[in-house]
């Protein structure tokens, strides 16, 4: 008569069972096993390794920022763009190009779009602060507002009046949201949309009292109203 079989007997059985066939698989497709295992390794030293190099990249880039830093705050927006080959310094476009998977490369697209509109180049301006990636928070309403600014120049008000109120809704405060929102409407005013240029100088008034700019664009109102 057959032995029945425990439930630990049936369970050695079965470990037996695939322990024999990933042996027979290993020995059957070894080379493939052995790749398989150096590519997960490789994939593995590769991530570190660009890990590494990222914070390096961010170290060196973020040093010559400084650089480029110091001749914006001097206004010699030549050398903050294209740096000094005398002093072998680079400039915000070299460093934008050469290091662009940094936040320091990132951020000298803006300071470039700075540069480039104190120049007056506001078409070069508006490519960089199109490519540059805005943070999130209060850090980043100034570059959109920056954006509207050069759209404006450029005698794209529709544009503007957009990128305005996306500044005044990027990170809502008492400061700069009224601020923008007052830009905004008086693009609207330009291009003779004054229910919108109202509608915006209603929320200031209205939800920013206290703003510098509140009796200012009420005054606005009244004279919109009276010629609408």
């Amino acid at each position: 008569m057959n032995k029945k079989l425990s439930k630990e007997d049936l369970e050695q059985d079965l470990l037996i069972e695939y322990s024999s066939r990933i042996v027979h698989f290993y020995n059957q497709n070894k080379a493939a096993v052995l790749g398989g295992g150096l590519a997960f390794i490789l994939s593995i030293v590769l991530v570190i390794g660009y890990f590494i190099y990222s914070s390096q990249q961010e170290q060196e880039a973020q040093i010559l920022l400084g650089t480029a830093e110091q001749a914006l705050l001097q206004n010699d927006f030549e050398r903050a763009l294209y740096g000094n080959e005398d002093e072998f310094t680079l400039g915000f476009t070299q460093i934008a190009q050469n290091y662009n998977r940094t936040d320091a490369g990132n951020l000298a697209l803006y300071y470039s779009a700075v540069a480039e509109f104190e120049l007056g180049n506001y078409e070069e301006a508006l490519t960089y602060i199109e490519s540059y990636s805005v943070p999130r928070g209060i850090l980043g309403v100034a570059p959109i507002s920056l954006h509207a600014i050069i759209l404006t120049e450029l005698n794209q008000y529709e544009e503007a009046a957009a990128m305005f109120e996306r500044a005044a809704g990027w990170d809502e405060n008492n400061s700069t949201t009224p601020q923008n929102l007052f830009e905004a409407a008086q693009v609207y005013i330009e291009i003779g949309d004054n229910q919108k240029a109202i509608e915006h100088l209603n929320t200031v008034v209205t939800d920013y009292p206290n703003h510098s700019l509140s009796p200012r664009a009420n005054r606005m109102i009244g004279q919109l109203t009276v010629s609408s």
